[in-house]
């Protein structure tokens, strides 16, 4: 386990200053080289440690408080998800984000990240660009959702036989209002702020107030958390989720 000083250093003279802290849990050493390399060439992004397991993991991110954690699902000691499980369950570490990165894209991989609190799912497969801007959308508190392919996962997962609802799970909506349940819908479907002002007829601000009052509600962490929530009450159904 490594870990960097946590000085925030700043990037090209005429860019932006490093703002997004990144931790590395894989267990394989040249991906985490190859990881490290991708991070630390944007001038926003930066990475503070790594870990090889995810015992090391939750250890060292409790230590840096990273924004951002890219954790590998299969690990030895503990498991990415479980170590993500107890990052998200540790008040401490509110702010600091889960994206999963794996080879492994199953469908109860998706959903299992998801459901223990993970804010994305990629691909190690993924370009470089394509995983510095999923850094950037998970650390602002975006869902890494809206490719049609990881939603399709998660819908089909939870569509199957032995997925229903429980009265328990339905309760957990009756908090909410009529508009922030249409609001969660549309989250649900990957859909943004703007485009979920579109189909309803509001503004953007509103919308995003919609999340954010549906967020603090249903206490999730961010709107990975909603989509999941939506799914699992039974307010998000697919096939022909939205008209």
């Amino acid at each position: 386990m490594r870990a960097r000083g946590g000085q925030r250093r700043t990037g090209r003279p005429d860019g932006p200053a490093v703002t997004v802290r990144v931790v590395l849990a894989d267990d394989q050493s040249l991906v985490r080289a190859g990881f490290r390399v991708i991070v630390n060439s944007a001038p926003d992004l930066m990475v503070v440690g790594e870990a090889a397991n995810g015992r090391e993991a939750v250890e060292l991110t409790r230590a840096t408080k990273p924004d951002v954690v890219l954790m590998d699902v299969r690990m030895p000691e503990v498991d990415g998800l479980a170590a993500a499980g107890q990052i998200t369950a540790d008040k401490a570490l509110a702010a600091t984000r889960i994206l999963v990165l794996t080879t492994f894209e199953m469908d109860e991989y998706v959903f299992a990240a998801l459901r223990a609190g993970a804010s994305g799912f990629l691909g190690k497969g993924a370009e470089p660009e394509e995983l510095q801007r999923a850094i950037r959308a998970v650390a602002r508190g975006d869902a890494l959702l809206s490719p049609a392919a990881t939603r399709g996962l998660i819908t089909r997962f939870l569509a199957g036989p032995a997925f229903e609802p429980s009265e328990h799970a339905r309760k957990r909506l009756a908090e909410l209002t009529g508009r922030e349940r249409d609001v969660l819908v549309q989250v649900a479907a990957g859909r943004t702020n703007e485009e979920i002002a579109d189909r309803l007829g509001i503004s953007p601000a509103t919308a995003k107030t919609h999340v954010n009052h549906a967020m603090t509600k249903l206490r999730a962490r961010d709107r990975a958390q909603l989509v999941v929530i939506a799914y699992e009450t039974g307010l998000a159904r697919p096939p022909g989720l939205l008209p």
